[in-house]
Formats: C-alpha cells, structure tokens, sequence
C-alpha cells in the first residue's frame, strides 16, 4: 500500500486538496483520464447490471465526470455528489450527461429510498477515514454515509467502490461500517500479487446475499495474498421509490 507521505488525504481536506489546478488535471493528463476510465468500466462489471437495460445510478465522488462519461456511453443516467466545487466545475465546463450535486458523503446522501440502481465511486471512500475537523468522526462518518446509501439502493442492486486503503486497519474500519449498516459483500482484489496493477474493489450488496466476483488475476495467484474478504449483515428493507428529495445544493441540474 502507498507510503502515507505521499497520500493525497493526508495533505489537506478534499475541497482542498482538489483545488482548480489539481481538477485540470483530469481533463487534460491523458494517463489519469484513461486509468479513471479502466476503473470505472472494471466498476461497472462488477455491478453486474442487467444486460442492455439503462440503469439509473449514482457516482459518489463524481470530480470532473469522468467516470460519469463511461455510464452514459454505457447507455446509463447518473447522478453525481463531489465535495470538490473545483472538480464539479470542470465536469460542467466538460458539459457531462449527468446531474451534479455538492454534497460531503461524510454527512449522508439526501435521496429517497430505492432511487438507484446501483452505485460506483472511484478513489473517493478512503477520505472517510481521516478525521480533517474536530468534529470528525470517521466511524461515525462511515457509517452515516453507508447507512444513507443503503436507503437510497433498490434492493438487490450494488454499490462498488475502488479505492486505496492505507492498511489493514481502515480496510476492517470501512467494512465494519458497511457492515453495521446493513450491507453484505466484501473487498474484492484485482490482481493480488502485483504492485502496480492490485487494485482493491470494496463490493456491497444491498439488500441480497450474492457470491462475491472473483478478483482478475486470481487465476495465476499463489494463494498468498487473499483476493476476496467476504461479509454479511442485516437490516431492514425500505420501500423502493424513484424520486430524489428535494435539495437546494444541487450543482448544475439539468444543465440547460
């Protein structure tokens, strides 16, 4: 796993951090465009959506849309919540398919219960485990934001996210939380056994117990590094709707 000196979270709260200079950079670096675009399509497979039927689902930690440019070639709509007005102004100038919204993960999402389909997010959910104020909690953050996820998946949909965990640690942090919210799944790893190409792929399940996907590259691996990491918890079902509450923070909806 990275060094912690180099992690971008440790540097500054993510408005921050994902300042205009750092936002242009996934409009114009050609590398970052297509390794966002590799992990959002790896995402989206491991959604497992009914094949050639539009989906709508939601991308938290939309930034500049990049991922949200893959769902709508992929014939799906999308919301999408970034904290980062920086990064949601590129994906405005970038005039993307999907609805924006400003919104912090950390305090919950502010939609109705079983809105959408599914759900991806790309290097966002490791900002959850570092408390930037004295009022952060990270557990409590977690869980507020996996519990108000929960709610808003209709039931047998999934949410997957890719990310970079620090350690071992804030891997049993996230899951627990998911976890404790209701969700089942677990971490799945791409290619284990390589330093460059692992990526880890936390699965969620809301409402169901399915089998967690095999990570790429588990074929060739020695068994010395575990590629999934399997849970399960409970709660109770919401009531499927469609609609999105009301919010008077909605970045750019509906562009005209």
């Amino acid at each position: 796993m990275s060094s912690s000196c180099r992690r971008p979270e440790h540097s500054a709260p993510p408005e921050v951090f994902y300042n205009e200079a750092e936002a242009k950079k996934y409009s114009q670096n050609s590398r970052m465009i297509e390794i966002q675009t590799q992990m959002s399509e790896r995402a989206v497979e491991l959604l497992n959506l009914p094949e050639g039927q539009p989906c709508f689902l939601l991308d938290v930690g939309c930034g500049s849309g990049l991922s949200g440019d893959y769902l709508s070639e992929e014939g799906h709509y999308w919301v999408g919540v970034d904290i980062s007005t920086a990064m949601l102004d590129v994906a405005l100038e970038r005039d993307v398919e999907g609805d924006l919204l400003v919104g912090d993960m950390g305090q919950g999402l502010p939609f109705r219960p079983g809105a959408f389909d599914g759900c991806i997010s790309i290097s966002a959910l490791q900002w959850l485990c570092n408390a930037d104020k004295r009022t952060h909690s990270p557990p409590n953050r977690l869980y507020t934001f996996f519990s108000t996820l929960y709610s808003s998946l209709s039931r047998g949909s999934r949410a997957v996210f890719q990310l970079y965990p620090e350690n071992s640690e804030q891997l049993e942090l996230i899951t627990s939380q998911a976890m404790r919210a209701g969700f089942s799944g677990g971490m799945v790893v791409d290619y284990p056994n390589s330093s460059k190409a692992k990526k880890f792929f936390l699965c969620l399940f809301a409402g169901v117990t399915g089998a967690l996907p095999k990570g790429l590259g588990s074929e060739t691996s020695d068994r010395t590094v575990q590629n999934q990491v399997q849970f399960s918890g409970q709660r109770p079902c919401f009531h499927r709707r469609t609609a999105i509450h009301d919010c008077n923070n909605i970045h750019g909806l509906g562009h005209d």
